[in-house]
């Protein structure tokens, strides 16, 4: 017969810390990426004459919403 010993920790120390602080990031993250979602289908409710007026080709806005992003 054998007998098996581990050394598992009960406790929420660092490990719960971290997961906390990645679930953060993970929802701050999904908050940004919605509200760009909303951005883009804002734009593309527009006319193309109203887009033209602010500067933007139809195909453009994906780049526009996150141009930050590409030329950051």
């Amino acid at each position: 017969m054998s007998s098996n010993t581990t050394n598992i920790s009960l406790s929420h120390g660092a490990g719960w810390a971290a997961f906390t602080a990645w679930f953060g990031r993970a929802f701050e993250a999904y908050v940004a990426r919605r509200s760009r979602t909303d951005r883009i289908q804002a734009l593309e409710a527009l006319s193309d004459k109203e887009l033209s007026a602010l500067g933007i080709r139809r195909d453009q806005i994906v780049q526009y919403v996150f141009r930050d992003l590409y030329w950051s």
